[in-house]
């Protein structure tokens, strides 16, 4: 689809190509070193804080089989914990995906929408929002869940 552009005052037809090409004239260099350095910092600060959690849990009697979920649930708490004190906040702007991508980051995604909006009620505030970002996740989680169960089913006599 053409862009029109208006330059001396006439309205001018500009191609696709045109376009990018002058807006990444304008647009800002991006520190893709400074942000690649930073999201590895963070994402693997908070894998270290995981392994330490499964580590201690190892510590105390749980099997490498069932040592799996109480990790999580910690990790979940604690990304939880550090959204509702404003330290998640913080990190996430510096850390980029190395702070969304972990399942600390899909806490903080639950719960800042529900703190945000918590002066609209518990339901149409706190209820309906909670799920806003990490809704579509659990949704198309579940589906690639339900997909990869339905191929393992069929091709279990392919692979047993």
């Amino acid at each position: 689809m053409p862009s029109y552009s208006m330059h001396s005052g006439e309205c001018a037809l500009m191609d696709k190509k045109e376009y990018q090409k002058r807006a990444r004239q304008v647009e800002p260099p991006r520190p893709i070193a400074r942000n690649a350095f930073w999201a590895f910092l963070v994402g693997g600060t908070i894998c270290l804080v995981g392994q330490i959690v499964q580590a201690v849990l190892l510590s105390t009697g749980f099997t490498e089989e069932t040592v799996k979920a109480p990790t999580a649930i910690i990790m979940v708490f604690l990304g939880a914990l550090f959204t509702a004190v404003g330290l998640y906040d913080r990190l996430t702007p510096l850390g980029g995906m190395g702070a969304s991508l972990p399942i600390t980051g899909f806490a903080n995604a639950v719960v800042a929408p529900a703190i945000e909006f918590k002066n609209e009620g518990a339901v149409m505030g706190t209820g309906a929002r909670i799920f806003q970002i990490a809704g579509p996740v659990i949704a198309y989680g579940l589906f690639a869940a339900f997909v990869i169960g339905i191929l393992r089913y069929a091709l279990r006599g392919v692979w047993s």
